[in-house]
């Protein structure tokens, strides 16, 4: 029983040095031409919302306690049935298609993350490269959505973590000093 424990704390050392690497990632010391800053090769590029402004969340990611129990492994962010689904970050089409009762579109991006968004009627195939923001789809009807919002999902090599992470809408962590 010692491994799923061991397993959830390398995912979770996983997560923090992604996260970390997105929330301290900038400008690198070095210069570039003419002295203007140059960013660090390992920053991890930016990604964007599936859907178009305003951002609202209908039910955020909750990580369940053990990995095949109940949680939500995703956000829920609203949008309008038939409005557009953007592709999150640069990436590789894994999946598009139906998954029981809804259509699931994925997106390999590379260093182990995938993403998943439903329900979307995807309007790219499987092996098509996207880029951030480009079209990939369309609000569909399915799932717990059913219309009214996307279901997003991040997987790092294999295990959910929090979109919002990616989304750098967390707020960066500011450490005080202990009290004497």
């Amino acid at each position: 029983m010692a491994m799923p424990a061991r397993r959830s704390r390398v995912t979770a050392a996983i997560l923090i040095a992604a996260v970390a690497a997105i929330v301290l990632g900038g400008p690198a010391p070095a210069a570039g031409r003419a002295g203007s800053p140059v960013r660090a090769s390992t920053e991890v590029p930016p990604w964007g919302w599936p859907v178009a402004p305003p951002h609202q969340l209908l039910r955020g990611f909750e990580a369940p306690p053990r990995p095949y129990a109940a949680g939500h492994r995703g956000i829920d962010v609203t949008a309008t049935a038939g409005g557009a689904v953007l592709a999150a970050a640069d990436g590789i089409v894994g999946f598009a298609g139906m998954v029981v009762d809804r259509p699931v579109l994925s997106v390999r991006h590379g260093d182990g993350l995938v993403s998943s968004i439903e329900p979307v009627a995807a309007t790219v195939q499987a092996g098509a490269e996207v880029r951030m923001g480009d079209t990939i789809g369309v609000v569909a009807s399915g799932g717990h959505c059913g219309g009214r919002c996307v279901h997003f999902g991040v997987r790092l090599y294999g295990e959910y973590v929090n979109p919002m992470a990616l989304l750098s809408a967390l707020e960066r962590a500011v450490l005080l000093p202990l009290g004497r």
